[in-house]
């Protein structure tokens, strides 16, 4: 069943054309990765498959039974709405009744008139069978870590608002979901469980996005904006790499032939100019075609990170137990290390658990509240931060390296003008005089990783530097890195980045010291995989719940306890007779493999679920005894 079609559609902004006549489609259940250089226009075609742009021509056609939800890089809400008014904001009944149960659900031991409302939406629940939906909700909410549902959206940085799109996006349930860089601003662990849900799905699915390892779980098809057009490659993204490689290969060889072929064709058209109404028209014809492929412009401005790194002594960085407390909740507990030469490591843990804390106090930023940080001599640190810079208002790109310095010494110890060394971060001449407010997210990041570099630290510490950038340019900064002479931290999300250049990890968990791990990131999922049962994060969630304190009296069950006792047996006895059912179906000798598959991962799935609600159903019996 095809979900979308798009028919020879363009799209150009003044004088610069993104696309021009491109054509593809997505069936049920395919997902599509989206790739190509920054500006290239990969943002607005998503824009344009979900109706909030439209092309210069040609056109899009979308199924009418199929349900389409798009997330774009940064989701916008309501600034008045809190976090639930905006999850559940939809014209479906199921979805209005949950939120309206939620929020007397909230209220109701406080507030007579919620209580009082809550016997009447109990009964639509069960009316439109609707539990079942609100646990999905939950569910979803917890994995992305969306606990406090009174929040107004207004006050959420942008990973929280990155996660409440995320949520509503996948809890209306849609047929196709069009993504753009889903991963940015994501902790790893919620990435890896997106990874799991949408490769898991049945869903269709078209995204961008720079994370590699991600891209090959998820997808099975890559789709290339390049060159105004659009190219297809099945597989995964070595093969992508393979198949590209080979496609401009080829199209060199056919542009050299092209321009053979246009030079005795011209020769043909300029004899005899005055009967040229007499020549052969398909021959003429022809001739426009060659002389288009003649001169295509196959040349690409590859970024070029070819900078000089300042020598480094011998003392380079050395923290001795610091750490750093706000509102007497510490943030970072005692931690001393001495940093060698070349050393190369990656920082992971979640939001909140003292990342940004920890890098502000060796940047100088902050100061520790104890303990001493002691900066060689020759250290010159170049930060990278996740926020982009507020670069001035009418400033221009040329404007803002000119500010930095009007020369900069190479690699090779010349030295190039600013507008040069702009041209090698693929800033064209003329693109170096538009205003820097205009420039694409990806641009904006080179600016500001060019600012970073033109300073020539020895120091390096990139906090997500691979947000925005495309998968070209990020391959280039990989190489950069890889040569890097200088020390260099990395804090991302990217795991194929931090696999490719880290050796060790310094790993934050919120109210623990910071361990250090040898190895790159997967040999740290490998070690935490082997941990003990009894150490993975759903056991302790469940014996969290258990501990949580109650405001009633112990041994006394509260009105919503009540409510969630009698729920549980209902969840519990649905979920027994679907188990029932899958076990019938695995047995019936089908021969589908897919469906086996499927079957069998519904199955597991249901037995923890059920695991989980007999442990919260014996416990709350406990109360009830």
């Amino acid at each position: 069943m095809n979900y979308l079609s798009v028919d020879s559609i363009s799209k150009s902004f003044n004088e610069r054309v993104l696309f021009d006549d491109i054509s593809f489609g997505i069936a049920q259940g395919e997902k599509v990765a989206l790739v190509g250089v920054n500006g290239s226009g990969k943002s607005t075609l998503l824009k344009i498959l979900a109706g909030i742009d439209v092309p210069d021509k040609g056109e899009v056609v979308i199924n009418n039974e199929v349900k389409v939800t798009y997330l774009g890089q940064q989701p916008e809400f309501d600034g008045e709405d809190t976090v639930l008014d905006a999850i559940l904001y939809s014209d479906d009944p199921i979805p209005k009744l949950i939120k309206d149960y939620e929020y007397h659900l909230a209220r109701a031991e406080s507030d007579p008139s919620s209580m009082e409302m809550l016997s009447d939406l109990i009964g639509k629940m069960d009316e439109l069978d609707a539990w079942n939906f609100e646990s999905q909700v939950k569910e979803i909410l917890g994995k992305l870590g969306v606990h406090d549902l009174g929040q107004q959206v207004a006050t959420l940085s942008g990973g929280q608002k990155k996660r409440v799109g995320l949520a509503k996006a996948l809890i209306e349930k849609p047929d196709l979901v069009i993504l753009d860089e889903p991963t940015n601003h994501l902790d790893l662990d919620i990435i890896e469980w997106l990874e799991e849900y949408l490769s898991m799905s049945d869903l269709a699915l078209i995204m961008v996005t720079h994370d590699r390892y991600f891209l090959d779980k998820v997808t099975s098809k890559i789709i290339e904006l390049d060159q105004q057009s659009l190219f297809h490659y099945e597989g995964d993204y070595a093969n992508f790499l393979i198949k590209k490689e080979e496609r401009e290969v080829n199209q060199a060889i056919e542009k050299e032939k092209a321009r053979n072929l246009y030079k005795k064709e011209l020769e043909w058209m300029r004899r005899q100019p005055k009967a040229r109404g007499t020549k052969a028209k398909y021959r003429v014809d022809a001739f426009d075609g060659v002389k288009e492929k003649a001169h295509k412009n196959l040349s690409k401005s590859e970024l070029d990170l070819d900078v000089t790194t300042r020598r480094q002594g011998g003392k380079i960085l050395e923290l001795e137990n610091i750490e750093k407390s706000f509102g007497g909740e510490q943030v970072v507990h005692p931690f001393s290390y001495l940093f060698k030469k070349k050393e190369r490591i990656g920082i992971v843990g979640k939001n909140g658990s003292g990342k940004s804390t920890f890098l502000n106090m060796i940047t100088g930023a902050l100061e520790p509240d104890h303990g001493k940080i002691v900066k060689g001599e020759t250290t010159v640190f170049g930060y990278y931060k996740q926020k982009e810079p507020d670069f001035k208002p009418n400033q221009k790109v040329i404007d803002v390296v000119q500010e930095i310095a009007e020369v900069v010494t190479l690699s090779d110890g010349k030295a190039v003008s600013a507008s040069r060394f702009l041209t090698q971060f693929k800033f064209a001449p003329k693109a170096q005089h538009n205003f820097v407010e205009k420039l694409s997210g990806g641009e904006k990041r080179r600016l500001q990783l060019l600012t970073v570099l033109i300073k020539n630290p020895n120091f390096l510490i990139l906090d997500e530097p691979t947000n925005d950038l495309d998968l070209d340019s990020l391959r280039v900064l990989e190489d950069f890195l890889e040569h890097f002479q200088g020390c260099l931290i990395i804090v991302s999300h990217d795991r194929y980045f931090l696999d490719r250049l880290v050796d060790h990890l310094f790993v934050f968990e919120k109210n623990k010291p910071i361990s250090d791990f040898v190895g790159n990131y997967t040999d740290f999922r490998l070690s935490l995989a082997e941990k003990p049962k009894e150490e993975k994060p759903k056991e302790k969630v469940i014996k969290e719940k258990a501990a949580k304190p109650k405001t009633q009296d112990k041994g006394k069950m509260s009105y919503n306890e009540k409510r969630e006792f009698e729920q549980l047996e209902k969840e519990i006895e649905k979920l027994n007779q679907r188990q029932s059912e899958i076990e019938k179906l695995l047995n019936s000798g089908e021969e589908d493999h897919e469906k086996l598959i499927n079957w069998g991962t519904e199955l597991k799935e249901i037995k923890e679920a059920i695991d989980m609600k007999e442990m919260r159903w014996l416990e709350l019996s406990e109360l009830q005894s």
